[in-house]
């Protein structure tokens, strides 16, 4: 079986806005008061609380363009927040909606046709190990099933092979 791990909006991505840089489609991210329900920070993976400050910009989770790197709208909280870190349980941002799109991609970070699939909070981590365990498969994103938007990213865990002497111990 497949180990996962959550894996949140990098902390180099998420500095960079806070420290006013642009978004993907190279506009500045745009401030807004969270009204308490449905505004899910992608770097902590919380939902940003009633009040709070923040922003909302267009985001792109692949290293470069091609036809398959979606972009769309995503919130962060607007002071900066510390990254999701229990990377083996699954995130409070999904916790949010009843269900969400779960999809592989390749080394290539494009979409593996046939994988994406509206998943119920309760199985998007067995799906997940599902879908990771097929060779070509390199990462999973879960989506918002409603509006596609990225939530967090889901990779394998490698564990390293066992030495001869490994198996003797």
């Amino acid at each position: 079986m497949t180990t996962i791990r959550f894996a949140a909006m990098p902390t180099a991505d998420a500095r960079a806005l806070w420290n006013g840089g642009r978004d993907a489609y190279d506009n500045l991210p745009e401030t807004m008061i969270s009204d308490g329900d449905g505004n899910p920070c992608r770097h902590c993976l919380q939902n940003i609380e009633e009040g709070e400050e923040m922003l909302v910009f267009a985001y792109r989770p692949f290293p470069e363009l091609q036809p398959y790197a979606e972009t769309g709208p995503i919130f962060l909280h607007k002071q900066p927040c510390a990254r999701y870190a229990a990377d083996e349980i699954l995130p409070p941002v999904l916790t949010t909606s009843r269900d969400f799109i779960v999809r592989g991609y390749g080394e290539n970070n494009r979409i593996i046709y046939g994988t994406g699939a509206v998943t119920a909070i309760a199985d998007i981590p067995a799906y997940a190990e599902t879908l990771l365990a097929r060779p070509e498969i390199a990462y999973v994103h879960v989506r918002s099933a409603r509006n596609n938007c990225f939530q967090c990213r889901i990779d394998k865990i490698r564990t390293p092979a066992l030495t001869k002497t490994d198996a003797l111990t």
